[in-house]
């Protein structure tokens, strides 16, 4: 049973076959219960954090920091920063979806349910590969969230996501 407190969007879908390569924009994924997307580098093993136990079968990240992020609405005053779909890392871009509250929860991405593992928490490593300083600093608390695949499918962008009941 769906409770519709909120309903979001899928923008964008994004993988990268290893650690440290571009991402790639996708017009639909896979996403494998329990492993993650084909293709992607931690499906794959071959990412920064394969070895960590947290989990990472799928990223998310709010369009909503992105725009923030830009127009300098920050955690880090007077620090304005453009930050693209396929820069910030994560899988899946979303729009209208409260990420930070759904650590434990369950929802629907088109016919996929992710559950909320972990909030994604920024580190050194994507500031230095971006070159941007102080994104560490800006993405702090709004990183994203880490989810595992409880039922696998293929998804696509304008795929509504929705929240599940316990």
């Amino acid at each position: 049973m769906i409770a519709q407190v909120w309903s979001g969007e899928l923008l964008h879908i994004h993988i990268a076959p290893a650690a440290s390569y571009e991402m790639e924009e996708l017009p639909q994924a896979n996403l494998i219960a329990g492993k993650g997307i084909e293709g992607d580098r931690y499906y794959l093993g071959t990412g920064t954090y394969s070895a960590r136990p947290a989990v990472r079968e799928v990223t998310l990240i709010e369009a909503e920091v992105l725009e923030h992020l830009e127009i300098g609405e920050p955690q880090v005053p007077g620090i304005k920063l453009s930050l693209s779909p396929a820069e910030h890392r994560r899988n899946l871009t979303t729009r209208g979806v409260p990420l930070n509250h759904l650590v434990g929860k369950r929802f629907r991405v088109g016919d996929v349910v992710l559950r909320g593992a972990r909030l994604n928490f920024p580190c050194k490593y994507i500031e230095e590969l971006l070159g941007i300083p102080r994104l560490f600093e800006s993405l702090l608390n709004r990183s994203g969230l880490n989810c595992a695949i409880e039922v696998g499918g293929v998804i696509r962008p304008g795929d509504r996501i929705v929240p599940l009941e316990d």
